[in-house]
């Protein structure tokens, strides 16, 4: 059986949340994730994985499973199947796990992810339950003013005024939903992202304290 097929056909998580701790980091773009990513990885020992880096590096490694898949729905503008980009988060979440002195527990940072409900509903059923969304909130004015910046020095092609909008609108139709279901369940940390990181790094470390203790 493939690793797709035995992903659509899992029912039961692999991983238990009182082993594996799981935090989804969504906002729009240019809300700042990756720098607050990057603060949380340091203070507090998570993994961090973004799904589209480990899509990106996975369509150029040899011999892979999923290389040739990837490439050819990243050419046609499609989305690559939810369960190729939940296999390469499991498979990354074991062999970080596999490296830990103490193997049955990791805190892990998913950032990015999940862009669709589907995925969050698939990657709950089959790999662990996230304990909740870390989503940062920040107005579209403010967003784009940020990725308008960045864009005089980044040299991405996806930073500029069209391409930022198309983006905003991706995540509002996408992604927000996402929020919508995490939230009905009390399963959503709100964030201010307007603030400079600082300030947003210190509102964040306030609600992981309220969510998972002191020292977690």
């Amino acid at each position: 059986m493939s690793t797709i097929d035995n992903l659509k056909d899992r029912t039961t998580p692999v991983f238990s949340k009182d082993d594996v701790t799981v935090l989804f980091v969504l906002g729009g773009p240019g809300a700042g994730k990756g720098t607050q990513c990057e603060r949380l990885v340091a203070k507090y020992g998570f993994a961090h994985l973004s799904a589209g880096d480990l899509l990106r590096a996975e369509q150029n490694r040899p011999n892979s499973e999923f290389g040739s898949l990837i490439r050819e729905h990243i050419r046609n503008g499609t989305i690559v199947p939810m369960e190729v980009t939940i296999a390469l988060l499991e498979s990354s979440m074991r062999s970080i796990l596999s490296s830990n002195p103490n193997p049955s527990k990791g805190k892990f940072l998913i950032d990015g992810f999940p862009r669709k409900l589907d995925q969050a509903l698939k990657f709950e059923e089959a790999v662990v339950p996230a304990r909740f969304v870390l989503f940062y909130d920040c107005p579209e004015a403010e967003m784009e003013r940020r990725l308008m910046e960045r864009g005089k020095t980044s040299g991405r092609e996806d930073d500029n005024a069209d391409s930022i909008r198309k983006r905003f609108r991706t995540f509002v139709d996408t992604s927000m939903p996402v929020v919508e279901y995490f939230e009905a369940q009390d399963r959503v940390v709100k964030i201010d992202a307007r603030p400079e990181p600082d300030k947003v790094f210190e509102a964040t470390q306030a609600e992981l304290a309220k969510r998972l203790g002191e020292n977690f």
